[in-house]
């Protein structure tokens, strides 16, 4: 069957060869108690993140870049996923963190409706996906955490050959958008929209107008993530501007913005997270 799953509807027949996105079907990179995603979704630093191998946008600068290139990984079947999610949980996850899943959301539907577990479940969208093919996956997910990456589309061509991103995420999000923003009574979001943003050297106009983008999108109560945390890494030779960290001007600028603009909760790193130690290893 071709696949059109994603914006690219590269049409392959994913029983036979891979798509765009690199894999046929289910492939987990590593799965396991991760200790750095945002204080809401894993008060305690156990979030039971699965990374997922393949990927339909590619960044030139990502920080999974074997990852995402498919380069590593493991072929599981959905029922042995829906193991993974109930190994997860029994070892103390806080959540079940589903990271890059835009190009199998079907077969990870099918894993959940074997296996829901009983903490949130969290789907870690790089944005670039069809609201089409989240609807299937949508009763399963109780928080969705997508980026919002570029609101130029020459800056998203250059970084990812997708000069359609800003337009596609627009509408993703819109969609995750609609899902009720619920909190505990210790704080701890348990249904609803975390937006992320990466602020990029040299691109903190562009970040800007992303916020903005995002104030028109998100419900009042959303909370807000901005990222400091780029490293220089992945395939970046053609691209000097991204051969250095971001300046604590060009991420105070931006915090700034997302203040003025009134985001609360806002969630902000410190300078220090944009080191290697805080990349995974991979087992497979």
């Amino acid at each position: 069957m071709e696949c059109h799953l994603c914006p690219i509807s590269c049409g392959a027949d994913r029983n036979l060869r891979a798509g765009r996105c690199g894999v046929l079907g289910l492939t987990v990179a590593k799965y396991y108690l991760h200790p750095f995603e945002e204080p809401c979704l894993s008060p305690n630093g156990k979030s039971g993140t699965v990374f997922f191998g393949g990927c339909n946008l590619r960044c030139v600068f990502c920080q999974n870049y074997e990852v995402s290139r498919a380069a590593r990984g493991k072929s599981v079947s959905p029922k042995e996923l829906a193991l993974i999610f109930r190994e997860l949980e029994e070892t103390g996850a806080e959540n079940i963190d589903l990271v890059t899943p835009d190009h199998l959301s079907p077969l990870i539907a099918e894993a959940l409706s074997l296996y829901k577990p009983h903490v949130p479940v969290v789907y870690n969208s790089s944005g670039y996906c069809l609201p089409s093919a989240l609807e299937e996956v949508d009763p399963y997910i109780d928080v969705y955490l997508p980026d919002f990456k570029f609101f130029s589309p020459d800056l998203a061509e250059r970084y990812t050959g997708r000069r359609d991103y800003p337009e596609v995420a627009r509408a993703a999000l819109s969609f995750m958008a609609k899902k009720p923003i619920i909190w505990s009574g210790d704080g701890k979001l348990l249904s609803g929209i975390l937006a992320r943003h990466l602020v990029l050297p040299m691109c903190s106009s562009d970040s800007l107008r992303v916020l903005d983008t995002l104030k028109e999108i998100l419900p009042p109560s959303a909370p807000l993530s901005l990222m400091r945390q780029y490293t220089p890494m992945g395939d970046i030779e053609g691209f000097p501007e991204l051969n250095r960290k971001i300046t604590s001007r060009e991420y105070r600028r931006v915090v700034d913005h997302a203040l003025a603009l009134g985001f609360s909760p806002l969630f902000a790193q410190e300078k220090e997270s944009a080191e290697e130690k805080f990349i995974p290893k991979w087992d497979f």
